[in-house]
């Protein structure tokens, strides 16, 4: 955040006031300079902290008007235009950019410097097995002959075949609850009560059981049947508990065929 300034022809930040005087909307002649710098002087005193960043920005930025003022105070040979004055301001700027740029990478290098020379302290092991265990130290190339080496990086070398997922075993089954609800609509009412295991009996997959009993929790829901079991993990006992005469097609005239009971 740029500093505040107040002078009789512009009140609020600096950055602000140097951008108006580079685009002559304000003369720099109209800008006491002595009241801006006593008025920051004025505001720093107030200030319990210091902001380094906000005091170099307006250092800056008074410098800059400090030195157009001069220049169109003191005589010179030629008339400069503020904008190639600024021009100039800009390529200094680019210019301090660039050293300071310098400067990091001198100070990376530096601490690279350090760290070679930390690293040149350490002394890596050159003895080798004591005398008593060299003859016991395995032959890493025992055996190592040109061909098994040339196997060896064609077998490396050869590209890995592609995965081909066999999916023939695994079989899709046609099987739906809406099938197996009607299923069971037509073989409970009259069955009193009767255990899941004998309602599965016929099936012959894992799948079939499955569908079933997504069944009986369908029929459960609308109130058809009522489901008990006596023991954890006991067989688990159906039983029909809607009435016969209840029995209405709902939907017939989607033509799906869904058989509902009225409460």
């Amino acid at each position: 955040m740029a500093a505040h300034v107040s002078v009789p022809v512009f009140d609020g930040p600096c950055d602000v006031l140097l951008q108006l005087i580079s685009d002559h909307k304000l003369d720099i002649y109209d800008i006491p300079l002595a009241d801006i710098v006593d008025a920051f002087l004025a505001d720093l005193a107030a200030r319990q902290s210091l902001d380094l960043q906000v005091t170099t920005e307006f250092l800056v930025i008074a410098a800059v008007l400090v030195e157009l003022k001069s220049r169109k105070l003191l005589p010179g040979p030629d008339e400069v235009d503020d904008d190639e004055e600024l021009s100039g301001f800009e390529e200094r700027d680019r210019l301090l950019a660039r050293l300071l740029e310098l400067q990091a990478y001198a100070a990376a290098a530096d601490a690279f410097c350090l760290l070679i020379e930390q690293a040149a302290r350490s002394v890596p092991r050159s003895a080798g097995l004591d005398d008593p265990f060299r003859e016991m130290a395995p032959d890493l190339l025992a055996g190592i002959t040109p061909d098994r080496l040339a196997a060896a990086f064609l077998l490396g070398s050869t590209p890995r075949p592609e995965l081909v997922l066999d999916l023939s075993h695994v079989t899709v089954e046609a099987v739906t609850v809406s099938e197996a609800v009607d299923e069971l609509e037509r073989r409970l009412p009259g069955a009193g009560t009767i255990g899941f295991r004998a309602l599965t009996a016929h099936c012959t997959t894992r799948m079939q059981v499955i569908v079933r009993f997504l069944a009986l929790l369908e029929l459960c829901k609308r109130g058809w049947i009522s489901l008990d079991q006596g023991e954890t993990f006991g067989d688990l006992a159906v039983t029909w508990t809607a009435p016969a005469h209840a029995l209405s097609v709902v939907g017939a005239g989607d033509g799906d065929g869904v058989e509902e009971y009225d409460g």
